[in-house]
């Protein structure tokens, strides 16, 4: 076409044409061509050539020297077949005229056009059939076939799961939208497309392997099998140029989980590029009479006069003309003129496909305007704004873009529309608009981008994959997110599908050992900055670094590694396990006192009643009442042994004091050996409380600190014996100003005495009318002589090595 001096090309769809459109614009600049179809129409004054689709194209070529129809064999279809039979008939070029279209139409071709000289193009690269395949066993680079949406959404889905996702090409998608699937499919962002049978025309695409997901479809009027040159069509997407391609079936979709196959035949037809040629084009009376609808519906059910030829079936638009001539819609309308654009009305496309009342519906709603002159702008910019919203799932924007192009295809008319350049104007931007929404649901929907890396990458060398891992803890693959590390510990990204995470999980765990390395190494340098201990194992970040196994003997624990820990390269897992070590051995400083403990209880010196007391002492982890320490059987002359090594004996309990500080306390919380309730400040007095927390006796409503308990008790006893050295009577005065400065109430004062065997005898208040400082309180000691029980000591841990020396011991 550019080689002569004018040209007009009819393609059978809009997107063909714009591609044509924008390629002889390179060539001849913007002013000399115009793009005209439905729904677009540019239109440069003076432009010598023209784009266009094959309803939009002129009957007479436009008067250029040069004419060519594609797709031409497209007369054979039920729907537009006449529009093409008609151009391959009528349409000229003054200088040349090409028909472009399959070799099954060159019988007819000869039978019609006799004077037509005929030349073929052979495929350059050959087709092989290699039967079913299933999903999992797909090569890339492939196209899946379905004759469904669902079937399409299906396979997607599958893919997105297995592959990392799919391009979606459906005959429902806006133009824009289809070839911004189709961008993702040859930049390589996805391995697969899953598409209808719209893939066998116009779409060139880098395409090794063509899989059918079935080999029927329903073709307006009833379910068949493809015939074999509808089969070659879409399979001839396969091998480009002089690159060979495959084609074949897949497995394991259908509810029997038997694949559908082609014949011998088919597979022959299609390898030897051998079909049945056409034996009829569908045609309908290109230039009916307008002098009534009756006269006009005649003439369009005319059958063709040439055997070559078949009268097309009844077509939306004629169903639209024949349903409102029977109407009152239809009775005003007269004069050719009338008839004419009443005509014009009922071929306005069925972009929405819901069928011929619905649409014939929509065409008497427009009529009401039309006949009276022009659609009022205001009424048109309405309707495109009630579509000019972006939200809702795939299907609910394919309806939005399908009545978008119906608006788009109404305010292209020259005469339907006043303000006719702006309102087409509006149409297209929110066609273009919600074409970005629909590629983004589909996109968002069927492709995994992560996924898609990760598929190409998992079989190669695990060192290779790109994994990155921030600052802030954040693992990605090329800018793609899996997960986030806590700590050592890698969890994947919360918003990755149920079935993603394993994979995810595998990635990550197969590259980040290195990287995680490194992290451990810089913790150490760091001196072990941020780790903790809690809940009985050494933690970073809130994650587990090492469980805190106990060693018999001692009170420091045996680390073990956690799983993320054992992941790591041997020498990062060994440089971190030696600073958490050290790391120990530092924080568990202040419970040396405890450490001596063990090792006097394993000192066969010590005799068997001093260790049986340490054993009771280190099961209550730094303090054990005197009626449950054994006191009975301890020889008075081992409790120097004991006070040597931080053992006090008290009124009522037998204590380590320096086990009874803050750190000492949380620490063997945190180790998980002290399980009870924790006062983490160790306060002197705190309320009483449904559990009584670890360290502490209750007093009253109160409760105090026991070796602040012991400190009032012997301070009571010192004053008691001081008064009995200068008097024998047993009553005396206690002063209360010890255990109210460490906080104690006055009424839990004598809870607290009580306890130890101290009595009080309230005194007298002052008779009325006495004035003068009231009478002190009387205090005695009054120890109950009630034989006791030996209590029960408390059972050490079964299995430890406390356990065996109280076996020892009763032994």
């Amino acid at each position: 076409m550019a080689a002569h001096s004018s040209g007009c090309m009819g393609f059978p769809l809009r997107l063909l044409a714009r591609e044509v459109y924008d390629r002889v614009r390179a060539i001849k600049g913007d002013d000399a061509v115009a793009l005209i179809t439905g729904e677009e129409r540019i239109e440069p004054k003076g432009a010598r050539y023209m784009c266009c689709t094959a309803e939009a194209m002129p009957r007479d070529g436009a008067g250029a020297a040069f004419v060519a129809l594609d797709e031409a064999q497209i007369g054979a279809d039920r729907e537009r077949g006449h529009i093409f039979t008609d151009h391959l008939l009528n349409t000229r070029g003054r200088e040349e005229t090409m028909l472009l279209g399959a070799a099954t139409l060159e019988p007819l071709v000869r039978q019609l056009v006799p004077e037509a000289e005929i030349s073929d193009r052979p495929r350059f690269s050959t087709l092989t059939h290699i039967g079913p395949r299933k999903l999992s066993r797909l090569p890339p680079r492939s196209a899946i076939v379905a004759f469904s949406a669902e079937q399409v959404y299906g396979v997607a889905e599958m893919l997105r799961r297995f592959r990392g996702g799919a391009a979606v090409v459906m005959g429902a998608l806006s133009p824009e939208t289809r070839n911004k699937q189709v961008a993702l499919f040859q930049n390589g962002e996805v391995d697969y497309i899953v598409a209808t049978d719209a893939i066998g025309m116009g779409l060139n695409l880098d395409v090794n392997h063509v899989a059918f997901a079935g080999l029927s479809k329903f073709d307006g009027v009833r379910m068949r099998r493809l015939f074999p040159a509808e089969m070659a069509q879409i399979a001839g997407r396969a091998g480009r140029h002089q690159r060979d391609g495959t084609f074949g079936t897949l497995a394991g979709t259908n509810k029997h989980g038997t694949a559908p196959e082609f014949t011998e035949e088919e597979v022959y037809a299609i390898e030897e590029h051998r079909f049945a040629p056409l034996t009829h084009l569908y045609w309908r009376e290109p230039e009916p009479r307008f002098d009534s609808l009756a006269t006009l519906i005649t003439d369009l059910e005319t059958p063709p006069g040439d055997p070559a030829l078949r009268l097309a079936p009844e077509a939306i638009d004629l169903a639209t003309l024949k349903r409102l001539a029977d109407e009152p819609i239809g009775a005003n309308v007269r004069g050719a003129g009338m008839v004419r654009r009443f005509w014009e009305a009922c071929s306005l496309p069925d972009f929405r496909q819901r069928g011929a009342d619905v649409h014939a519906r929509f065409v008497a709603r427009l009529w009401q305007d039309l006949a009276q002159g022009y659609l009022g702008a205001d009424y048109v910019a309405a309707r495109i704004s009630e579509l000019d919203n972006m939200s809702g799932d795939i299907d609910t924007l394919q309806g939005r873009i399908s009545a978008i192009r119906t608006w788009a295809y109404i305010c292209q008319r020259p005469d339907w529309v006043l303000a006719r350049d702006e309102m087409a104007s509006r149409a297209r931007a929110v066609e273009a608009k919600l074409s970005d929404a629909l590629h983004a649901r589909l996109t968002e929907r069927f492709v995994n981008r992560r996924t898609a890396i990760l598929m190409k990458s998992l079989g190669q060398d695990a060192g290779m994959l790109p994994i990155e891992l921030n600052d802030s803890g954040e693992v990605s693959v090329e800018g793609e997110v899996l997960g986030h590390v806590e700590g050592l510990r890698f969890k994947v990204d919360s918003s990755a599908r149920h079935e993603d995470r394993r994979m995810l999980l595998a990635a990550a765990e197969k590259a980040l050992p290195k990287l995680l390395g490194t992290k451990a190494d810089q913790l150490v340098a760091a001196d072990m900055e941020g780790v903790e201990l809690a809940r009985g194992a050494i933690r970073w970040k809130g994650e587990v670094l090492a469980e805190l196994e106990r060693r018999d003997g001692s009170i420091k624990p045996v680390l073990k590694p956690s799983r993320e820990v054992s992941a790591l390269p041997e020498n990062a897992r060994n440089n971190l396990m030696a600073g958490l070590e050290k790391w120990l051995d530092k924080k568990l400083q202040p419970l040396e006192p405890l450490e001596k403990m063990h090792h006097a209880a394993s000192n066969p010196d010590a005799g068997s009643q001093a260790r049986a007391l340490l054993l009771n002492l280190i099961a209550g982890h730094g303090y054990v009442t005197r009626d449950r320490a054994g006191m009975e059987h301890l020889p008075k002359e081992m409790r120097p042994f004991l006070r040597k090594i931080g053992v006090t004996f008290g009124a009522l309990d037998v204590f380590a004091p320096a086990l009874l500080k803050p750190a000492p306390r949380q620490l063997l919380n945190m180790l998980g050996v002290d399980r009870r309730p924790l006062q983490e400040a160790m306060l002197p007095v705190i309320a009483e409380t449904k559990k009584l927390p670890s360290g502490y006796r209750a007093a009253g409503t109160q409760a105090i600190r026991i070796d602040l308990a012991e400190k009032i008790l012997r301070a009571a006893h010192e004053t008691r014996a001081k008064a009995q050295s200068k008097d024998r009577r047993r009553k005396f005065v206690l002063d209360y100003a010890l255990p109210i400065s460490i906080g104690l109430e006055e009424d839990n004062i004598s809870r607290l005495l009580g306890n130890a065997g101290f009595r009080v005898q309230r005194a007298k208040p002052l008779p009325e009318g006495q004035f003068g400082p009231p009478r002190p309180d009387r205090w005695e000691w009054r120890p109950s002589r009630r034989k006791q029980e030996r209590p029960t000591p408390v059972k050490p841990r079964e299995g430890s090595a406390f356990a065996a020396l109280a076996d020892l011991v009763r032994t």
